[in-house]
């Protein structure tokens, strides 16, 4: 199709957005998830369906070829016709590693509805349940694509009763997730069903699909299409029961248009109120409203800029206007405004609420960012949460000095780019750390990144991230200011589990508490089994740690209470062990006396006295560390079950659980990031290459007391900080 022609249609198209369908694809790594996308661009038209499962047009990185996986999420726009009527569709494709989990968080925030895609062979696996968790969190409806339905017919010889029974059980696994994770609401009305099409079967590679609205329609049956696949008459099953018709007819009929999906969606993303004048445009998708959008990735290119991706809520957004970028709190220019053909920008005139499009001239934006217009200001919106933190990192310098500059500004793209690489540089030592998702995730997005702009570096071996917490409550401890005018009496507690899970787990939002989020929270945390008083004076959450302003009256506090949150902050992101951040924790400020001259109650004064406090309440409290560990699936033949359980034990590591199926085995075990470096080769040879792990989750718990020493002091050494552990002074 020609570009202007495509240009027209979709310009057309974006004015309706009843009309429009903005859709993430999500799985687990190698489901299908990019091959689908290429399919459903060949019907299209945007390129040929001969190259479909080998064009991967969304693989825009040479990596990716490399590596047979997506890394960067991209985006095509594309137009379908439905009974009639023509639809514009937004689809975002998203990769199955977890160590790129984020662009899987980031699309969620700009879509409305996702294409849950299922092995028929492998079933569900822990990564579909990480990026299905993630849609429902951010109120994103699914539907069901179950993939790879011709190996199931042909490698696995299934009869047509084995193979129903195979696929509804997938069904229900997949229900029961979405039930377990949905609000209860929605509980109904966005469980997938067969008989309804919102699940569909088929194979993305050779390019057939069926649903039962489909069946009914063009009265192919199931036993033909059994009959034709085993019979590797996949071309005549395409042509009968092409895959995008069937697999785009649902989207159209199942998922959400924007004017639909903006009426639950904007309260649980959006923090400002919803019956304000910017409320009421955000939930009716106005176009004629005042603009308001979030940017939810952005793209260093060498010729345009930062490029960056945004979804419009409201409004309408020009090139040539002028933007404001609220957490930034700076005004930019909109250079372009484009639509996507994966890597290929197509420069539009506008867009309106509902659309999904890319802009240039934005140099300042970053994930997560919330635009307006600067004539009028809005709240922002909710920040981007990521399900997993970085807990791997590692220490890189360039091998010729003079190439620093240019590696830290490379390292700051990178890290804009990718908002769980976290780049620290020690003022001290000069030493550049990143920390990421796991070896892969620091391979593939930092390291070889670098080499491909010709720096020759230096990479440390893997470096473990702790968290510092308490044991016990501490006494309350005075910190006074260092001109000694002001005091503040700290007291410091563990954080009950509930309550820390539940932050972990995003159903408490970390941030400021005010407004009425603040009713929520309070109600929330009282469930959860907090004290009353004390739920009602958290003031801040910050790195899974609380901040409560339990003062009575206290004279000037007010004045500076911004000042006590920073010092807060200070204290919660290098703890007095080692420095690592600290976690599960609630920080109680109970008295105050401050000098009645604001001069002498600044930032030289308020922070460190509050930072001081509450380190020593750690220390008093016995502080100790959390590790880090993974709980992963391993799947391996039976017959290596000894080998992997062994290699497990060796590694400080707990089996949680053991399921045997047929010839295989899937164990189910706990293991420490410290022990898992060069684990994956490792299980590779105890399986003779058949075994292979996918990682659930990851938690942080209390290191063994015999190792607390040993490891806070490496910590230290590896900072350069003094070699004593320190302790709280009388």
């Amino acid at each position: 199709m020609a570009k202007e022609e495509f240009r027209e249609r979709v310009q057309a198209l974006m004015d309706k957005p009843e009309r429009i369908r903005n859709i993430g694809i999500v799985s687990h790594i190698h489901h299908g998830k990019t091959t689908l996308t290429d399919n459903l661009t060949a019907g299209a038209g945007l390129m040929s369906a001969e190259l479909v499962g080998e064009r991967m047009l969304t693989w825009i990185d040479e990596q990716e070829r490399e590596r047979l996986m997506t890394i960067y999420g991209a985006t095509v726009t594309m137009v379908h016709e439905y009974e009639g009527e023509k639809y514009l569709i937004n689809l975002l494709d998203t990769p199955g590693h977890v160590d790129f989990g984020a662009d899987v968080t980031q699309a969620m925030r700009a879509v409305d509805g996702a294409v849950v895609v299922v092995c028929a062979v492998e079933g569900i696996m822990p990564q579909t349940e990480t990026v299905l968790k993630q849609a429902l969190a951010e109120r994103v409806k699914p539907v069901l694509f179950i993939n790879k339905v011709d190996r199931a017919i042909k490698e696995l010889k299934l009869s047509p009763e084995q193979l129903q029974q195979r696929l509804a059980k997938i069904v229900v696994e997949v229900n029961k997730f979405i039930a377990k994770h949905v609000e209860p609401k929605y509980k109904e009305k966005w469980l997938v069903r067969v008989e309804d099409g919102s699940v569909a079967f088929g194979s993305a590679l050779r390019k057939w699909a069926i649903s039962v609205p489909y069946m009914k329609r063009s009265g192919v049956s199931f036993k033909d299409i059994i009959e034709l696949c085993s019979q590797d008459r996949d071309e005549e099953l395409a042509k009968k029961a092409p895959l995008h018709v069937v697999v785009l007819d649902m989207v159209i009929k199942h998922l959400p248009s924007p004017v639909e999906a903006q009426k639950y969606r904007v309260e649980r993303i959006w923090k400002g109120d919803v019956e304000s004048e910017t409320g009421k445009d955000l939930i009716s998708c106005n176009a004629k409203g005042k603009l308001a959008g979030i940017v939810t990735k952005v793209v260093y290119d060498p010729h345009a800029g930062m490029v960056s991706t945004a979804r419009i809520f409201s409004g309408t957004l020009k090139a040539g206007q002028d933007v404001y970028l609220v957490n930034r709190g700076v005004v930019q220019k909109v250079q372009q405004v484009t639509t996507f053909i994966a890597d290929k920008r197509i420069p539009i005139s506008y867009a309106v609420a509902g659309n999904v499009v890319g802009i240039t001239g934005l140099s300042e934006a970053f994930i997560g960012e919330t635009i307006c217009s600067p004539e009028h200001v809005i709240e922002p919106f909710e920040a981007i949460k990521h399900i997993f933190e970085p807990v791997v990192t590692k220490s890189i310098e360039p091998k010729n000095p003079q190439d620093l500059p240019k590696l830290i500004n490379i390292l700051k793209i990178l890290s804009r780019e990718d908002p769980t690489l976290k780049v620290e540089i020690n003022q001290e030592t000069g030493e550049i750390l990143i920390s990421g998702l796991g070896e892969l995730h620091l391979e593939a997005k930092v390291e070889n990144k670098i080499k491909e702009k010709g720096i020759e570096i230096n990479v440390s071996p893997p470096i473990v991230v702790y968290r510092e917490t308490l044991k016990n409550a501490s006494p309350v401890v005075e910190g006074k200011s260092p001109n000694k005018h002001n005091r503040f009496y700290i007291t410091v507690e563990p954080m009950p589990d509930s309550i820390y899970q539940a932050i972990v787990e995003g159903e408490i939002r970390e941030g400021e508490v005010k407004g009425k989020k603040d009713l929520e929270l309070r109600n929330k945390l009282i469930e959860l089994g907090m004290d009353k008083e004390d739920a009602k004076n958290v003031v801040l959450i910050h790195n899974a740690c609380m901040f409560l302003d339990c003062t009575k009256g206290v004279q000037y506090l007010n004045e500076a209470m911004e000042l006590v949150k920073q010092g807060f902050k200070t204290a919660i992101d290098a703890g007095p062990l080692a420095k690592e951040p600290c976690a599960k924790m609630i920080v109680k400020l109970v008295d105050a006396e401050l000098h009645e001259d604001a001069v002498h109650r600044g930032p030289a004064q308020v922070i460190p006295a509050v930072r001081y406090a509450i380190q020593q309440c750690m220390l008093k409290g016995e502080a100790t560390l959390l590790e880090p560990k993974q709980i992963l699936r391993i799947d391996t033949p039976q017959e290596y079950i000894g080998n992997v359980t062994a290699e497990i034990n060796n590694r400080r590591g707990e089996i949680i659980n053991i399921e045997q199926e047929e010839a295989s085995a899937i164990i189910t075990a706990k293991i420490p990031v410290a022990e898992l470096f060069g684990f994956e080769s490792t299980l590779k040879s105890a399986t003779a290459g058949k075994g292979f792990q996918s990682l659930i989750d990851v938690v942080f718990e209390p290191i063994p007391k015999e190792l607390r020493d040993e490891v806070v002091l490496k910590i230290r050494e590896r900072k350069g900080m003094p070699k004593e552990i320190p302790e709280a002074e009388v």
